[in-house]
């Protein structure tokens, strides 16, 4: 017999949806931090390589808890600032905004050493090849760099998006209904603990089948034509 878990069903499902979007939001936010401070980091200028290590080191030095606690809660007066400026009253980061921006803001610190090894992996040969050729720095990176950092740092990405998919669990203290949040719901109004909390152990781990099955057509499809040697 299925446990109808007390008409809770549709509410973790729904839990389970907002768990995806957020997880997604907040890996394309990650992505683009992650690229743009490896970047920063792996650049000539002193500035930038100062900005690109003051950004992964702050943001990794800070407990994903916090942060999200901190840009929801420490932004009220500016986005409320922010609307009076345009006329719009009482605006305010939405709990999902701030999960995104937070989860977002720590996978990107995390992604950008990722990057960075996978940048430095590649040979300088490479480059000199494309300049060689004519291509601009901008065609070079695009059509020779990217691929190949691509290949090298889905792996650790990979392990990273898996870690961002718990930590969304994060949100639920910001009042977001996620898969966390819908669990302390049904367990404060069915007095079953045990019971939701398996249940979301349960979902989590699907999610994670699926994003490791994911993973594994990526990382398969990006080494196309690529030999891996037997450790």
């Amino acid at each position: 017999m299925i446990p109808d878990l007390h008409g809770f069903g549709p509410a973790l499902i729904a839990g389970t949806w907002m768990t995806i979007q957020l997880a997604v939001a907040s890996l394309a936010l990650g992505l683009v931090l992650g690229l743009l401070g490896a970047l920063a980091k792996t650049s000539p200028y002193a500035t930038l390589r100062w900005v690109g290590g003051t950004y992964s080191t702050i943001v990794r030095g800070v407990p994903e808890l916090l942060w999200v606690l901190l840009i929801y809660f420490g932004t009220i007066g500016l986005v409320r600032g922010i609307g009076e400026l345009f006329g719009i009253e009482n605006l305010a980061l939405s709990p999902f905004a701030a999960g995104t921006i937070a989860l977002g803001l720590c996978f990107g610190a995390y992604a950008t050493e990722v990057f960075r090894g996978a940048l430095l992996a590649i040979p300088k040969g490479h480059r000199e090849a494309g300049l060689a050729l004519g291509l601009g720095k901008r065609r070079i990176f695009l059509r020779l760099i990217l691929p190949q950092m691509w290949r090298l740092a889905l792996p650790g990405l990979g392990n990273l998006f898996m870690i961002l998919m718990k930590d969304t669990a994060l949100v639920s203290v910001i009042g977001l209904e996620e898969i966390m949040r819908t669990s302390q719901i049904a367990v404060t109004a069915s007095k079953e603990p045990f019971v939701f909390f398996v249940v979301a152990a349960c979902i989590y781990l699907g999610l994670t089948v699926i994003a490791m099955t994911g993973m594994y057509f990526l990382e398969k499809r990006a080494g196309r034509g690529f030999i891996r040697s037997a450790a």
